[in-house]
């Protein structure tokens, strides 16, 4: 009869420091505290799903029990190592905290943690998945691990190490477990399919590494997932097949047609891939990361960080010779904004396809066709009227004097240009306009400056200078009690949400001109008035830009309020019914009625 099918994960699984997989400086400091003795009563072990923190914890429980360990590696011949591998250890406990998460289950540990262990040095107590225990089991759990017996070691195993009190991990040990890399999952698959005695290609299993993500668990199932599928012959393209990963060799095709502005083709490929059941958002993040890839291997310094294979490593040299970083850049961006935005988008093909014919018009001469920005361009001068003047006059003066020169018998005629002189006293200073006319104009440093354009420079001084006078004088005019209200009840419908409350009571508000540029409001209490002192500089800044005035001044007053007394009797409400209509008093004495 054969023997009961073990999957690869489990069957697998080591026993022994030396076979863990990727976790080197880990192993290293667990075996040197083994070998010295010096074993802490708490660890924790943190790190993504199927790196081996419960692998890692079983090990070093079995490797501290060992009767005669050998540089820090279980014997696995006395009785401690095997009574643990034959699953009958009373030493090792270990507990699922995602099912046994209350107070009591806690207070039932802590009951073993006082019994001593019968042989063996140490009772190990390993609790998985710790993070599920509630903050009730955690307290309960606080003294324990905080003064254990001598005997007692705790090696807590967790994917969230966030969820974990802080009181928590100041009592222990934390090793931070790290992610598998592509090349040690690919090693160990190599390993266990030799041993299996199945034939595989080199980069079927970097298909199986990749779609792992990190998690030698993960690659395992899959592993055995594709081994059914394919009958003990594991080949690049079913891999691809089985589990649904698109070919880079698209990404390259697509790649080259980008490089050549050929966008026509992108979409024929694009439209092949959609053919073949994939999803535009697995594409575009695909085209993202193998852009990315080729970014990387444009330096041989950058290009050990890129998880491929050899084979795959020298097309990824050769494509990126021929693509700049300017590109690359560019189309990462739209790339992954594509991504981004893939999920809101209604329809996802065209903005997949948007995105393709974008980066397909990336051209190297530094056009952005992501921004619509193209070279950039100088901006000529706008106000050269005083230097042209200038020029038109030196130009003026050469001809003058030279014109002479042209017939020698002639005499030589001395010609000058009537200038303006400046005042003594004056110092040739560049007259400054007032800010709100946005530039200024300057006098030519020549000696042919005209006394026209001095003229023209003077009027144009004045003119904004009676300009700047009138809008001051606007600043500090009368404001209208129409205007201040008009004002207030703008500053009130544009309050921040978390005014919402004083927004409602400001547009029930009438305000009451007091002077020129001033208002009082009256307020129903105190509250009110402490909110809207509060707020009194924002409002104030409002209304002074909406009335263009710098000169709003508040005033705050708290309306006396008059107790009324409720009706509450018959008679006392027919009182308040008379008050509001007369009629009925003379309803009453004509008819002679009287209340009972």
């Amino acid at each position: 009869m054969e023997g009961q099918y073990i999957v690869s994960a489990r069957k697998y699984r080591p026993a022994t420091f030396d076979t863990v997989v990727g976790q080197d400086s880990l192993v290293k400091t667990l075996k040197n505290a083994v070998t010295t003795g010096k074993i802490a009563h708490a660890y924790l072990f943190c790190g993504p799903r199927g790196v081996g923190k419960t692998t890692c914890a079983r090990i070093f429980a079995k490797t501290i029990n060992c009767m005669h360990p050998v540089n820090g590696e279980a014997c696995n011949q006395c009785e401690s190592c095997t009574s643990f591998n034959e699953h009958r250890s009373f030493n090792i406990h270990e507990l699922d905290a995602a099912s046994n998460n209350l107070v009591d289950d806690i207070r039932a540990l802590n009951e073993q943690v006082m019994i001593p262990p019968q042989t063996g040095k140490y009772k190990v107590f390993i609790i998985d998945e710790v993070h599920m225990l509630t903050s009730n089991a955690f307290n309960a759990f606080l003294k324990t691990l905080e003064e254990p017996p001598h005997y007692a070691i705790f090696i807590l195993a967790t994917t969230e190490k966030h969820k974990i009190l802080p009181t928590i991990i100041s009592r222990c040990q934390v090793y931070d477990f790290k992610r598998m890399e592509i090349s040690d999952i690919v090693g160990h698959l190599a390993n266990v399919a030799q041993k299996e005695g199945i034939e595989y290609e080199p980069q079927a299993l970097n298909v199986i590494a990749n779609k792992a993500d990190g998690g030698m668990r993960d690659a395992l199932s899959i592993f055995d997932q594709l081994v059914s599928y394919c009958n003990g012959k594991l080949t690049y393209h079913d891999a691809l097949t089985n589990l649904n990963v698109l070919d880079y060799e698209y990404y390259f095709k697509i790649t080259d047609t980008l490089l050549a502005h050929d966008y026509r083709k992108a979409l024929l490929i694009y439209n092949d891939i959609l053919s073949k059941g994939f999803d535009g958002s697995i594409f575009i993040s695909g085209l993202a990361d193998h852009l990315r890839n080729l970014l990387i291997a444009k330096d041989a310094s950058t290009a050990a960080i890129m998880d491929a294979g050899e084979d795959t490593r020298q097309r990824y040299k050769e494509q990126a010779a021929r693509c700049s970083d300017m590109f690359l850049c560019k189309a990462m961006k739209i790339c992954n904004d594509c991504d981004f935005n893939y999920k809101a988008s209604r329809n996802k093909r065209l903005h997949v396809e948007l995105a393709l014919i974008i980066t397909a018009q990336i051209d190297e001469n530094g056009d952005d066709p992501v921004s619509g920005r193209g070279p950039a361009q100088v901006l000529k001068p706008i106000f050269n009227h005083a230097a042209s003047t200038t020029e038109n006059a030196s130009q003026q003066k050469q001809q003058v004097t030279q014109k002479p020169q042209q017939n020698e018998p002639a005499p030589q005629a001395k010609v000058s240009i009537p200038q303006a002189q400046p005042e003594k006293n004056e110092s040739k200073k560049t007259p400054v306009i007032g800010k709100r006319i946005g530039f200024s104009l300057k006098t030519a440093a020549t000696e042919s400056t005209s006394a026209e354009t001095n003229e023209k420079v003077q009027a144009v001084c004045e003119e904004k200078s009676a300009y700047i006078k009138e809008d001051n004088s606007r600043l500090t005019a009368d404001v209208s009690a129409a205007d201040m209200n008009m004002a207030w009840k703008s500053c009130a419908m544009q309050m921040p949400v978390e005014d919402s409350a004083l927004s409602s009571r400001m547009l029930n508000m009438e305000l009451e001109k007091t002077s020129g540029t001033g208002f009082n409001v009256v307020v129903e209490n105190e509250m009110v008035r402490d909110l809207l002192i509060e707020k009194q500089d924002y409002i104030l800044s409002f209304m002074e830009n909406k009335l263009s005035s710098q000169k709003i001044t508040m005033e705050i007053s708290v309306s006396e309020t008059t107790e009324s007394k409720i009706p509450v009797s018959r008679s006392e409400k027919y009182q308040e019914m008379c008050k509001t209509n007369k009629y009925l008093l003379e309803l009453q004495k004509a008819f002679k009625l009287e209340f009972e």
